[in-house]
């Protein structure tokens, strides 16, 4: 399998596991936050308020802020991100223990985290593919599409069982070991990976990025299939409401378990297909098979939907996970073919996009599907559809003016 040999090279290994673990603390994290935010002022309100809050830095990094992740490159400065992720995530729990539960504080270290997270992600991605030669850029992608369905899964349950023995607020001391975890292998591979030499060398060379608004105009295929993701993800958020609709499908028998019982089954689909689609050149390829990656969930939640017993949902929950690493991996080893410049601008312009899609959809979706989730899982998936469906027809026409782009130049 593509991903045991690429676990082979110490660098990828080393690189994945420490992510891997920092992704569970992010994970512990985001539980915890949401938590606290609820149990120190009973307001759902604020949960959403926190959200806004960590994804904001997204869109203003993407819109003003792209230089700053240009100065980022390189693994030493991405250490130093984490490092300053560390201490900001774990003088919380002090604070709290000093001062007493306090908002403000939990919505300064949101935003903080939510800002250099917004430049460590497209960097990360980045960098990873120069760790491969260019036959390996889909494996390496989805290896570290891979390491966020494992968070994803893992995390939730990790916290939850650590909970059991520690208050909500200890999850950050958790999340901080994990940064420091990660800022130590990055500070490893700073001075024995082959990627850094030529990361340092870009950016003493010049911080300014590509321009943005130049590369879609040449590349409008790219263009469409990151509008499609940010459309995708926007429509996603309806999955929210997933614990209503168990309510309106399945009535009393629709607990906590069933809920966990669903989650669970959504992640493990989206695992077993990433090491499938990590490992096939046509899957995902882009638009056709990206388009249709997207339209398949989006008829999955429709299914959804308009299930009516707990077999067809766990087994709908499955199929609804695993379309997803076939859009994920397929545009993420799109973005990674670029030169290393245009591959950065377009990895952070998709971060931007997606990160603003995704807070819409989980402020607005929930909202419109109370009372009829099911109507609301039919009409977003019924809605990703078209949406997937005209952004098809919309790219044949343009595929033969779109470049090809440059294959990333093997460390070999």
């Amino acid at each position: 399998m593509g991903y045991v040999r690429l676990l082979r090279d110490p660098n990828v290994a080393l690189l994945w596991s420490a992510q891997t673990l920092s992704v569970l603390g992010d994970r512990a994290y985001a539980l915890a936050v949401m938590w606290l935010a609820w149990k120190t002022t009973g307001s759902t309100a604020l949960m959403g308020v926190v959200a806004v809050v960590e994804s904001l830095p997204c869109l203003l990094v993407g819109i003003a802020g792209r230089r700053v992740v240009a100065q980022a490159s390189g693994f030493g400065r991405l250490a130093a991100v984490d490092a300053a992720r560390m201490l900001i995530v774990a003088i919380l729990p002090v604070l709290w223990t000093v001062g007493g539960p306090n908002t403000g504080v939990l919505l300064a270290v949101a935003a903080l985290l939510g800002l250099l997270g917004a430049v460590f992600d497209p960097q990360l991605g980045s960098l990873a593919v120069d760790l491969v030669p260019a036959d390996q850029v889909r494996q390496v992608s989805g290896l570290m599409d891979l390491m966020n369905r494992i968070g994803r899964i893992a995390g939730p349950g990790s916290a939850a069982l650590l909970l059991m023995v520690i208050p909500e607020v200890q999850l950050y001391v958790l999340d901080a070991a994990t940064f420091a975890a990660s800022a130590a292998a990055l500070g490893v591979l700073t001075r024995r990976a082959p990627a850094t030499a030529a990361s340092r060398e870009v950016a003493s060379a010049s911080v300014r990025p590509a321009p943005a608004r130049r590369l879609l105009r040449a590349l409008p295929v790219t263009g469409w299939m990151m509008a499609l993701h940010a459309a995708g993800q926007l429509l996603y958020g309806v999955t929210l409401a997933i614990p209503a609709l168990l309510t309106v499908r399945l009535g009393a028998s629709a607990s906590g378990p069933v809920y966990a019982w669903t989650a669970t089954a959504t992640g493990l689909g989206a695992v077993a297909a990433n090491l499938l689609v990590g490992n096939l050149r046509t899957a995902g390829r882009i638009p056709g098979g990206y388009c249709l990656a997207w339209a398949a969930q989006g008829a999955l939640l429709v299914a959804l939907g308009a299930s009516w017993s707990m077999p067809q949902f766990l087994a709908l929950s499955v199929a609804v996970g695993a379309a997803s690493p076939f859009a994920a991996v397929g545009l993420r080893t799109h973005l990674s073919r670029f030169a290393r410049d245009e591959r950065l601008a377009l990895l952070t312009l998709d971060q931007t996009w997606l990160r603003t899609a995704g807070t819409a959809g989980t402020l607005l979706l929930p909202f419109l599907a109370d009372g009829n989730p099911d109507e609301a899982f039919i009409g977003a998936g019924a809605g990703m559809v078209l949406v997937a469906s005209l952004v098809w027809v919309v790219t044949r026409s343009l595929t033969e003016r779109e470049p090809v782009p440059v294959v990333v130049l093997s460390r070999d």
